[in-house]
């Protein structure tokens, strides 16, 4: 019976240490979660001020009938890492444009490529306007790479510029880049852009080319509120009925 009795024990000990390890882990996934939309909020935050700041100058902005034509915008910050030029990498956010407005935005990272930056700059912002579904296509890949799969050209700016050029005209993606105030058209090659799922599933609960699918059709009230933000700047600036 003394037997009985402890194995009882055991028993419930056993029970009790299983459930306790449950809530920890419970605990510890949902803080990890709360962690990655906080994550994702303030990305959003930070691209959609880069935009606003850039779109407040029309003077030396991206011209807005440019800005119409665009399938998808991403914005990301960029580390350089090296003098002039070298390997840099970053990370950001794209919205695509669905019916009435745009996309909850996809987190992506971008890696590799040697363009040439200001000189000294630790950080610049970089702009990428998607010109076609053929280039939105190439974003539900594991891995994109610009001047690879993608034709890129340097953006004009200002209100009177226009895609005048043939590299312009028939570019995939326009390009470019703010650093220390200064904000142009940058022509970028090398550089690989891939989803980045870490952040995706737990804001989403789903993938990067599942947050993009054209058949997805977003509307702000199903978005996290955090990151409602950068589609609600976008279309403050283009959108389409």
């Amino acid at each position: 019976m003394c037997q009985s009795i402890k194995e009882n024990r055991f028993g419930v000990v056993a029970v009790v240490v299983a459930l306790c390890l449950c809530f920890v882990s419970a605990a510890q996934g949902q803080s990890k979660n709360a962690k990655k939309l906080a994550d994702a909020a303030k990305n959003a935050q930070e691209a959609s001020d880069t935009f606003t700041g850039i779109m407040n100058v029309p003077e030396k902005g991206i011209p807005r009938d440019l800005l119409d034509k665009a399938e998808a915008i991403g914005v990301f910050e960029v580390v350089k890492a090296g003098f002039i030029v070298g390997g840099r990498s970053g990370h950001g956010v794209i919205s695509r444009r669905v019916k009435g407005g745009w996309s909850a935005p996809a987190f992506y990272n971008l890696n590799g490529g040697s363009f040439g930056l200001q000189i000294g700059a630790a950080k610049v912002d970089l702009v990428l306007l998607f010109m076609n579904t053929g280039a939105v296509d190439h974003l539900m890949e594991d891995k994109f790479e610009i001047g690879g799969e993608g034709s890129a050209a340097a953006g004009p700016v200002g209100r009177s510029a226009s895609a005048s050029t043939d590299a312009q005209l028939h570019a995939q993606i326009l390009s470019y880049s703010r650093s220390k105030g200064l904000f142009a058209g940058l022509e970028i090659k090398g550089v690989a852009i891939s989803p980045d799922n870490n952040d995706n599933e737990p804001v989403y609960g789903m993938k990067a080319n599942d947050v993009l699918s054209p058949s997805k059709q977003w509307k702000i009230a199903d978005m996290p509120a955090g990151v409602r933000i950068f589609p609600r700047t976008l279309a403050r600036y283009s959108t389409r009925k």
